[in-house]
């Protein structure tokens, strides 16, 4: 499920195009119906869906009823704000990808250059990616992989931006390549 430009999505697509992910994208999902992810979905014939509903209660249901017609196996939140609902939550692995280095910065609120300027002005050393199981909370879900970005003395939350998001796009398909070798399980 994604919201933002898509460029997370873009290098799962290519590493999937290029034979390095054994997977398929059966479905991007959006609650923004200007996310360029949707775009890029459509230019490699992947099948999109933008969400209807705003309330958590009624998204639920809304996706428990669209996910059943597709062959799910993991679920991948990129940039998607949303709270994820008991019943997804019980029938699906739901991974999501923050930009920090959990458990700090995270929860509600804690997306994009909110986490950025936070780090900086908590004065962090280093920074940097996790991917975590998805409970329901924020932020709150087992780890299962985070990657080290250190902070420069003169960084910016665009410039940090930037760094965690290099790194992201790698850790994801690693962690991706871990579960299709079936090394992560939930």
């Amino acid at each position: 499920m994604h919201r933002g430009n898509g460029t997370t999505l873009q290098s799962v697509i290519d590493n999937i195009n290029n034979g390095i992910l054994d997977a398929k994208i059966n479905l991007v999902v959006s609650d923004n119906k200007k996310a360029y992810a949707l775009e890029r979905a459509k230019k490699n014939n992947i099948p999109t869906y933008i969400v209807k509903n705003r309330t958590s209660d009624e998204i639920d249901k809304e996706l428990e009823g669209l996910l059943k017609n597709y062959e799910i196996d993991l679920i991948v939140l990129v940039g998607y704000l949303k709270m994820i609902g008991k019943r997804l939550l019980d029938k699906y692995t739901i991974i999501n990808t923050h930009p920090s280095l959990l458990p700090k910065f995270g929860g509600k609120g804690m997306y994009g250059m909110n986490v950025h300027r936070a780090v900086i002005e908590a004065k962090e050393q280093v920074s940097g990616p996790t991917v975590h199981f998805v409970n329901d909370k924020y932020d709150e879900g087992n780890i299962i992989s985070q990657t080290i970005v250190k902070l420069e003395p003169n960084e910016t939350p665009e410039s940090l931006s930037s760094k965690v998001q290099a790194v992201e796009k790698i850790q994801l398909i690693n962690v991706l390549k871990e579960f299709i070798a079936k090394k992560i399980t939930k």
